[in-house]
């Protein structure tokens, strides 16, 4: 694999599982074929919504052999990257909207020796990660607006995600295609959804409701993987 043809990646977001046994949750998602784990960390002020902490990160990385993909939904991130690395997170994702030293949260992500990575709102344009670009492993698009689970896929961030794609893809080449960027995708993804954003040029799929309330979580997420495989195939 690299950067213009990279690895589909599905990851169950824990904030659709069940809060009253989120250790049954994270289970489920690992039992069910999943690549990681996603969590959203919200701090109620960046968004309006408060949902998890580190000691549901600690727990997942107990129970959990997959890696944790922590989302940061937070004004300071840069305040946190520490507990929330030691508690478990493989990859932290950051907002670039948040009010803090972009670069140097993203490089103090990496020092920790976890995988850094930058997420975009909905409204929020390709452009705006030019800078750090080089500095992550994944690119996070949001396809809802950050906060809560269960809303409507935005399919006006096709055209960001297929930017950001050809924005990769220059920059892979640049290095003699050694750096792999992960695109991932968080909102509204379903069976139908996925091979939009895959067209786009996604590889990392984030599904919450779609997978969680599925009858058999194990057979739509294959489902999901293969339709995904297919449409990057197409590009």
């Amino acid at each position: 694999m690299n950067g213009l043809n990279p690895k589909v990646i599905i990851m169950p977001s824990l904030l659709a599982g069940d809060f009253g046994n989120l250790e049954a949750s994270a289970k489920k998602a690992a039992a069910a074929g999943a690549d990681a784990l996603h969590l959203d960390i919200m701090d109620g002020s960046f968004v309006p919504n408060i949902s998890m902490g580190p000691d549901v990160v600690r727990m997942a990385r107990r129970v959990l052999r997959i890696p944790l993909n922590v989302h940061l939904m937070m004004v300071r991130p840069d305040l946190h990257v520490k507990t929330f690395i030691d508690a478990g997170a493989g990859t932290l994702l950051i907002q670039i909207e948040s009010a803090c030293n972009i670069s140097r949260t993203l490089q103090h992500i990496r020092e920790l020796g976890a995988k850094p990575g930058i997420v975009l709102n909905p409204e929020t344009p390709a452009e705006a990660v030019a800078s750090c670009l080089s500095e992550v492993d994944e690119v996070l698009c949001m396809t809802v607006h950050p906060g809560f689970g269960g809303q409507s896929f935005m399919p006006e961030v096709l055209p960001k995600i297929r930017s950001l794609r050809e924005s990769i893809a220059a920059l892979c080449q640049k290095r003699g295609g050694r750096k792999i960027i992960n695109i991932a995708v968080d909102g509204g993804i379903d069976l139908i959804t996925v091979v939009s954003v895959a067209e786009a040029g996604a590889n990392a799929i984030v599904a919450g409701s779609s997978l969680y309330k599925s009858k058999d979580m194990a057979a739509d997420l294959r489902l999901m993987r293969e339709k995904a495989e297919k449409a990057l195939e197409k590009r």
